[in-house]
């Protein structure tokens, strides 16, 4: 059974779906106005765990995850760098399929785009027109946020606090400084390609009623899944969660899911602070693998702390993995069909337990590490079937559930193969001088070597 830490609840609930093993699940994507950072790979590798854990457990996934592609940021740096909306629009995402690439991050099966949705957005708003919900000031349409009774039981504010709290009057002619945009009007010194025809004249829609479009239009009325980071919360997916529901009458998600801030040693991630890091520059230090190891150390709600050291650790330890995994492809050289051994079954079962309570990835780790030490204590003395089992759980945690991709042998290299067999040599000998040196010779060129106690070694590339 799958326990899901439903934010709308507050509460872990057994997972449910509305229609049997099908499982509709959606998740804000990136406004399109600069390069993916690290803030996204945490929400985007979260996803993606989730997604490959509910597949092991046999359920079908629709997943879609949208591109804002029209906002005031992107009018603003189009403007700066005197490019097309458009054009800038399309450099950022590619930018975002290429990082979540290397990160291993399952592709959505739709990535639709708030352009190509403006007649259902323009449709969507006539009708929270129509029901009294939204009214229009000067071309601008707005929600009226005090006839949604409900507004705030996710973020679990209450209006009349936020009234007290508030420090701004009514603005804009707004009703309310809590109103929130529908639709805004084209100001004089914007592009043209970000305005579109509407009953309320040139304009384009606000932030939040994107998402409640783009779900609605390819789901329904209701999701399954509905998530992001932490700092979604509110005001967006409140307000998502107002208009949609304000416009269906039903409930417009059934489980929320997000993830926890991402701090950099211990401050608050920040351009200001500058220890804003996309995931280009990080990748340039890190092997993405390394980063996707370490987003996994903590409970995707978990708050999660970056750092050179954490990194550095992650990177230890996941060379730790390559090297297990290598030793274990020189010593079997097949994967088993299936699992039968009752120890490892066992173990699988724990693994697939750990993603069962909130898809607990640190947890699931600690099986996975677990079966690592299993499979270095028995390398040499463990039967063929049983070496084999070991490397289809291995790759089964990994790369199925985990995302973990692992190394192939490092064997296709002939100057490198001649290297290693001189040394095999050397070492045969006692020769200890010569192996030594081949052995920084070897280093140098990028590689490690792992010796086993059989006396032959392998080869592997260091992270």
């Amino acid at each position: 059974m799958i326990k899901v830490n439903n934010t709308l609840s507050n509460k872990k609930e057994e997972f449910k779906p509305q229609k049997d093993n099908f499982v509709s699940m959606y998740v804000c994507g990136v406004t399109t106005y600069d390069e993916v950072h690290l803030g996204h790979a945490r929400a985007y590798v979260a996803f993606d765990v989730i997604k490959r854990h509910l597949l092991k457990r046999g359920y079908k996934i629709k997943h879609v995850q949208n591109f804002t592609d029209v906002d005031d940021k992107i009018i603003k740096r189009s403007l700066e760098r005197n490019i097309k909306p458009n054009d800038l629009v399309q450099i950022y995402i590619d930018d975002y399929f290429i990082q979540t690439d290397k990160l291993n991050i399952l592709k959505a099966e739709i990535y639709p785009r708030v352009t190509q949705m403006m007649p259902e957005i323009i449709s969507f708003i006539k009708d929270l027109e129509a029901k009294s919900f939204a009214y229009e000031v000067d071309g601008d349409v707005y929600f009226s946020v005090a006839k949604f009774k409900d507004y705030g039981k996710l973020s679990k504010r209450k209006l009349d606090d936020l009234k007290s709290g508030a420090r701004v009057g009514v603005c804009n002619d707004k009703l309310s400084a809590f109103d929130f945009a529908l639709w805004k009007k084209t100001k004089e010194n914007e592009p043209q390609e970000a305005a579109w025809e509407s009953p309320w004249g040139k304009g384009r829609p606000g932030w939040h009623i994107e998402c409640s479009v783009m779900s609605s239009k390819l789901f329904g009325d209701t999701i399954d899944i509905h998530g992001g980071g932490q700092d979604l919360i509110f005001p967006h997916h409140e307000n998502e969660i107002a208009q949609s529901e304000a416009k269906t009458g039903k409930p417009f998600v059934k489980y929320w899911i997000h993830n926890g801030f991402v701090t950099v040693n211990k401050e608050k991630m920040s351009k200001s602070l500058n220890n804003f890091f996309t995931l280009k520059t990080i990748f340039e230090k890190y092997n993405p693998r390394v980063v996707r190891y370490y987003l996994l150390t903590q409970h995707y709600s978990s708050p999660l702390d970056f750092s050179d050291a954490g990194l550095d650790a992650a990177k230890n330890t996941l060379q730790g993995i390559d090297d297990a995994y290598l030793r274990l492809l020189s010593s079997t050289k097949e994967s088993a069909n299936e699992i039968n051994d009752k120890d490892l079954l066992d173990l699988q079962e724990n693994f697939l337990q750990a993603l069962d309570d909130d898809f607990n990835s640190e947890k699931a780790l600690s099986y996975f590490h677990e079966l690592k030490n299993i499979i270095l204590k028995e390398l040499f003395t463990a039967k063929s079937q049983r070496l084999a089992q070991f490397r289809k759980l291995y790759e089964d945690f990994a790369e199925t559930s985990l995302g973990i991709l692992l190394p192939k042998e490092q064997n296709n290299n002939e100057d490198l193969q001649k290297l290693l067999n001189d040394r095999n040599e050397a070492r045969k000998n006692k020769n200890w001088a010569e192996s030594d040196k081949i052995r920084n010779i070897i280093d140098e060129k990028g590689y490690k070597i792992a010796d086993n106690k059989d006396g032959s070694s392998i080869l592997m590339k260091k992270i």
